[in-house]
């Protein structure tokens, strides 16, 4: 009988539970014991099993090569077949490959019958992708495993399996020190790395997410939001008019923030986000909510007449009943200066704005492939987001709390604490 070798804390991998999942840093053995699990389970077992990622251009960007190291070091090489493509056992196993992302609820039902399916790099996963395919890996005492290095903890893979960990799911955090074949030359590398990146250090080597993303045009301003625990719980005060405040999109996304001000502080309570809806179904979804409303500001393209429509954003939203202020146009920078500026009197709602977190988490800066040099914000899934917080910090002074009928302000006596 093979004696074999397994790292302690990955032995779950061979419990039976729908959800095995391992985050954590560099050095863990995460990806080693993944492949030697399956290579062991596929012998023992016929078994379908899918491999994937987000993104796949080449077989060169799976795990086949890991899987084939695995096989060999476990000497059997007799047992599996390793082609092109493909790894096949001579039960009956076969091992498949795929980038997530280049499938569709259509084209993914050929996996309906996979009994494992290993996600590597799992931090990358849209929240489409896992939609798509964990219903699709639907076969009794079928499994999802999944493996990756966190990055952000607004990341959808984060949040869906460690921050909201299904039932009959194991969650392990692991890093270098529970491998107890972790190598001297990596050791070398982690002291390195704790000697001259401290900040970068507990991500890559202790498992923790970042604050922000590597590069972010908030990354300081959102370490001290957390820091100073000003993503909270943030709650509606009826007290206080709910302003609204859009970034305007259809192909694109529309983003909207609902804030309230008291004194100082500006207290972001809710975030929406969406494609392809119409003005009158957000107003209609906003009036829903039966808040104490204040002003609807639009950017500065919100005066531009619609050509499908014949009327601007602004004449639509009037006519639904909305005090709706303009936006002027501004510079970019500015606003983003004004932005920084404003960061310290934000409190944001923890549930209700995790998407505009992430948009502010990620929002970057274009960056020349020449120069190396950092140009302009960069137009991405992220930016929407950012600029509608940019819309509201510098709009910030022009929201009041008028108390109905009579102009006063009416504040409430207690700050957010």
């Amino acid at each position: 009988m093979m004696e074999i070798e397994f790292p302690e804390k990955l032995r779950f991998l061979f419990e039976p539970k729908r959800y095995k999942v391992a985050y954590g840093g560099r050095g863990g053995a995460k990806s080693w014991g993944f492949a030697r699990a399956l290579i062991l389970l596929g012998a023992q077992n016929k078994l379908r099993i899918l491999c994937a990622r987000e993104v796949q251009k080449s077989i060169q960007q799976s795990v086949h090569q890991l899987l084939n190291d695995q096989i060999q070091a476990l000497g059997l090489g007799q047992f599996y077949e390793v082609l092109q493509t493909e790894i096949r056992g001579i039960n009956g196993t076969q091992i498949a490959f795929a980038g997530l992302s280049s499938y569709t609820v259509e084209s993914i039902k050929s996996f309906e019958g996979v009994d494992i399916c290993w996600v590597e790099e799992a931090q990358s996963v849209s929240k489409k992708s896992w939609d798509i395919l964990i219903p699709t890996v639907r076969k009794p005492e079928s499994e999802i495993w999944v493996s990756f290095n966190p990055d952000l903890d607004t990341d959808n893979t984060y949040v869906r399996f460690v921050e909201n960990a299904p039932e009959n799911a194991i969650v392990v955090k692991i890093n270098y020190h529970d491998n107890p074949w972790f190598p001297t030359v990596l050791e070398a590398e982690r002291l390195h790395t704790k000697a001259t990146d401290p900040k970068g250090y507990d991500n890559i080597w202790e498992g923790s997410c970042k604050a922000a993303a590597d590069g972010a045009i908030y990354a300081d301003e959102i370490v001290i939001a957390q820091e100073k625990k000003r993503v909270c719980n943030v709650p509606y005060d009826p007290a206080l008019k709910v302003h609204v405040i859009f970034d305007l999109g259809w192909n694109d996304s529309m983003s909207i923030i609902l804030a309230q001000r008291h004194l100082s502080e500006l207290r972001v309570i809710n975030y929406i986000e969406d494609d392809h809806k119409t003005l009158d179904y957000y107003s209609a979804t906003l009036k829903d909510m039966k808040y104490n409303w204040g002003d609807l500001f639009l950017p500065h393209d919100g005066e531009q007449k619609d050509y499908k429509y014949g009327k601007s954003a602004e004449e639509i939203m009037t006519d639904l009943g909305w005090d709706v202020k303009i936006i002027p146009r501004a510079d970019i920078e500015q606003g983003i200066k004004q932005a920084r500026m404003t960061f310290p009197q934000v409190y944001f709602d923890k549930e209700g704005t995790t998407r505009l977190l992430q948009c502010l988490k990620n929002y970057k800066r274009r960056i020349n492939q020449i120069t190396g040099e950092a140009g302009e914000p960069l137009h991405d899934e992220y930016s929407h987001g950012a600029d509608c917080f940019r819309y509201l910090c510098v709009s910030a002074e022009r929201m009041v709390n008028d108390e109905w009928g009579n102009g006063k302000i009416k504040y409430p006596k207690q700050p957010i604490v």
